[in-house]
């Protein structure tokens, strides 16, 4: 019995065993005309069993482009095409740099703090007023949406304010949009939220009344 371990290695082991072995035999064929029949037959083989091929762009340069690379490059056949240099498809790609700069509050992200610099560099004052206000809101909804409990207004104004570094201050916190606003928002009950508080202080004070002394 012959295993896979056994055989030749497959390049493209998606199209099967019997693919492979029709371009090993392809490319032992002396005659040019009849060795560029057999390409093109492959071809279409090719793109009968990957039909997802079709989806792609040109996927007719692609079905030769994986027939020159299962053939290491070796098939002397006419292509519509140019063959493909192995080289340039060899080369391992760039290493991609990650952004480096930190995010003070991760959960409202690095763009809420570009957004507010630009805030802050704003001189219209109305234009300044009416965007620090919506950034106050949506960091409420950030804030909620990442910690899915109870956040105080202050708090929101405190961090819009250092986020600013002192230069947008909310002076009435207590105008912005309400807790349940923003939870029923987002499809949560704020009844199961204060349930699940109260019940956890339920549970807590139990823990400590049946606690053991040592």
């Amino acid at each position: 019995m012959e295993y896979n371990t056994q055989r030749p290695h497959m390049i493209l082991p998606e199209y099967g065993r019997n693919v492979q072995n029709m371009i090993e035999h392809a490319m032992e064929i002396e005659d040019r005309e009849e060795r560029n029949r057999a390409a093109r037959s492959i071809i279409e083989v090719m793109g009968q069993l990957n039909p997802h091929l079709r989806d792609v762009d040109d996927f007719r340069h692609k079905l030769w482009t994986h027939l020159f690379v299962m053939s290491d490059f070796q098939l002397d056949v006419d292509s519509p095409y140019e063959m493909p240099n192995k080289e340039v498809l060899n080369e391992k790609p760039q290493s991609m740099e990650y952004p480096k700069n930190k995010i003070r509050y991760g959960h409202y992200g690095k763009y809420t703090e570009k957004i507010i610099k630009k805030a802050v560099e704003e001189q219209d004052p109305d234009v300044k007023e009416h965007v620090k206000r919506s950034m106050a809101n949506f960091m409420k909804k950030q804030f909620l949406v990442y910690n899915n409990d109870a956040v105080e207004n202050h708090i929101i104004a405190q961090q819009l304010s250092e986020l600013s570094n002192g230069e947008l201050i909310l002076d009435d916190p207590d105008t912005l949009v309400s807790t349940n606003q923003v939870l029923k928002a987002y499809g949560i009950n704020p009844n199961n939220q204060n349930n699940k508080r109260n019940k956890k202080g339920q549970n807590n004070q139990k823990f400590k009344k049946h606690k053991k002394k040592y």
